[in-house]
């Protein structure tokens, strides 16, 4: 961890002796440490609904509520589980100590202790704390690119090529209906060529974020190819499609995209399928909705087509 900083941490320290809670303080906050010192136990998990500190010092032996308890009621909280729980304690009973390591405690330290032992292994568990919060927010990002499209922010085609096999496996099995719609902007070119691609990324969002708003939240849309969209609507029949598709039609057409002081007028045309018991891979269902989307592109545009070639505005 680089440039560590003890005024970036909040330690919570909870101990019932008076003596021993003003020189854990004063320790605390002469290192540039934000401290909150406590004095009973039962005060704890109240606080830490309010405010999460970033490490907790917690004396073994306390009345009402001792050490152990109060560890294994923090570590059952999933907002609490990951943070680092150092026990202070007098006792040196193997059993305890063992058990306090069981509960999911980090560290102890033995009274009487050594000011500069005690803020090296604060600072030990709060750097190891540190990497692994960055590692974890690492790998959120790396499941985030791998699964979402960089210009809109929805579903990328990988992603959703795997959502939607797993599906297709499941209403083959539990004999249930989904309807794919495939969507693709009208003349995207005209608008790239008279407004500039920034612009065209600019309708492409806004594109996105339409289909977004007109499906439920179970759905699932994903930018299938430059100006290509599909959507997946689960536990739905063909009619279910093709309200849907009409109605995202509409709203699109309706959206006037405002780009600098242009105002810019999208269409689109959509193809609709619907998942048919016969079909041996999602793809196949798929290939219906783009069969369905090239008759609406060559029939004029700005329409819904679905898989029999039945024409709607």
């Amino acid at each position: 961890m680089t440039d560590y900083n003890p005024k970036n941490f909040l330690i919570l320290a909870v101990d019932d002796n008076s003596v021993n809670r003003i020189l854990i303080e004063k320790i605390l906050r002469k290192e540039g440490y934000q401290a909150k010192i406590l004095a009973h136990s039962q005060e704890v998990l109240p606080y830490m609904e309010q405010i999460n500190p970033d490490l907790i010092l917690l004396d073994l032996m306390m009345p009402n509520i001792n050490g152990l308890e109060l560890c294994q009621q923090i570590k059952l909280n999933p907002h609490f589980e990951d943070i680092p729980v150092i026990f202070i304690t007098a006792s040196d009973e193997k059993q305890d100590l063992l058990k306090a390591f069981d509960l999911g405690a980090v560290d102890y330290i033995t009274k009487p202790f050594h000011n500069r032992e005690l803020l090296a292994r604060i600072k030990t568990h709060l750097e190891l704390k540190f990497t692994r919060d960055e590692l974890k927010k690492a790998l959120v990002e790396l499941e985030k690119l791998a699964t979402t499209d960089e210009l809109t922010g929805i579903s990328n085609r990988r992603n959703f090529s795997t959502l939607a096999e797993r599906e297709f496996n499941l209403a083959k099995r539990q004999k249930r209906y989904f309807t794919l719609l495939i969507l693709d902007i009208d003349y995207f070119k005209k608008i790239n060529d008279s407004y500039g691609h920034i612009a065209g990324d600019f309708v492409i969002k806004s594109v996105a974020q339409q289909c977004v708003l007109s499906i439920r939240q179970e759905d699932l849309c994903a930018r299938w190819g430059g100006e290509e969209f599909i959507i997946f609507l689960s536990e739905s029949m063909l009619e279910d499609g093709i309200a849907v598709a009409r109605r995202l039609r509409q709203d699109i057409e309706e959206l006037s995209v405002a780009f600098e002081s242009e105002q810019i007028n999208v269409t689109v045309s959509i193809g609709v399928a619907v998942y048919n018991p016969e079909d041996k891979n999602v793809n196949q269902t798929i290939i219906r909705g783009d069969m369905a989307l090239y008759q609406a592109k060559n029939s004029g545009r700005n329409r819904v087509v679905d898989e029999n070639g039945v024409c709607y505005f």
